[in-house]
This record gives structure tokens, sequence and C-alpha cells, in this order.
């Protein structure tokens, strides 16, 4: 059986800095349909980065995405009964998906402040190289490179 044609999206730049990848971050943020929401949260982290580190917030965005982002993951391969982790390097695309995904998921694991607050203490975190996104980066690698050993398995 053929696989699904993946048809190429368009993304949107965001209002302010017209950047394809802030506006990608905007809809990842957003939580039922409320871009409005999603935008000030996000301006708002920017405005905090900017009071916080004296920098351009657009420049610790990027360094936080690049370096949130990983480079192997494990996908699951079913070889004669038996599922083995098998090491792969992550598409470009993707590398993009994990980084934003673990960065918000961070931001909202916190407890007692505002999400623009906490999204701008995470992003400031990972463009520094700490903080919850970056560890779940590192556990990524770490599982494949335990997993090495199955790396003959990967098509």
């Amino acid at each position: 059986m053929r696989k699904k044609r993946v048809y190429r999206k368009f993304h949107q730049p965001d209002i302010t800095h017209g950047r394809v990848e802030l506006g990608r971050f905007i809809n990842y943020v957003m939580k039922d349909g409320k871009k409005s929401t999603a935008e000030r949260v996000v301006y708002g982290a920017l405005e905090r980065i900017k009071e916080i580190t004296k920098e351009d917030p657009i420049v610790i965005f990027d360094k936080a995405i690049e370096n949130a982002s990983p480079i192997l993951e494990v996908a699951s391969k079913r070889v004669g009964g038996a599922n083995y982790q098998v090491p792969r390097e992550v598409r470009p695309e993707r590398r993009f998906i994990l980084a934003v995904r673990w960065i918000i998921g961070a931001a909202r694991a916190k407890k007692g402040k505002a999400m623009a607050e906490k999204l701008a203490e995470e992003l400031i975190a990972a463009s520094k190289n700490e903080g919850s996104a970056i560890k779940k980066k590192q556990d990524t690698h770490r599982m494949a490179e335990a997993n090495r050993a199955f790396a003959h398995f990967a098509r």
C-alpha cells in the first residue's frame, strides 16, 4: 500500500516581526483557537526577555530553538517478534516542532506565574543550554546513544 502524499504547509509570519518561526510558535502556544491571547502571551514573553537580558529577544528565541532541537531520536521498529528502539536522525521540520513542543510544555508545567513570564524564563534557560526542554533533548540523545547497537535496523 502506498503512503499518503504529504502536502507542504505554507505558514504565515507573525504580525510584528514578520517571522515564520515566531508565527508557528504562536500557533503552538494557542489553545482553543484563541490566537490573540496566544499572541499576547508570546509578545509579553519577548518583552520580558528584553527586560531581563537587555538583548534582542528574537536572537534569544532563535538560540533557544536551536539549543532545544534534537539531532537524534529513537523510533520503534518490530523485527522478528521483538520491538527495537532504533536511533534515527531527526528531520529539520520535526526538529523545530519538537523543540517548540518541549519549551512550551516546560513553561506550562511550571506553577504560580503568568504564562508570559514562565515562557520567557524557559526561553532564556534554553538559550543558555539549561532548563527542562534541554533536559528532554539530552534524555532523547542519551536514549539514542544507548540503542546505537540497533542502528543497523534503520531503513
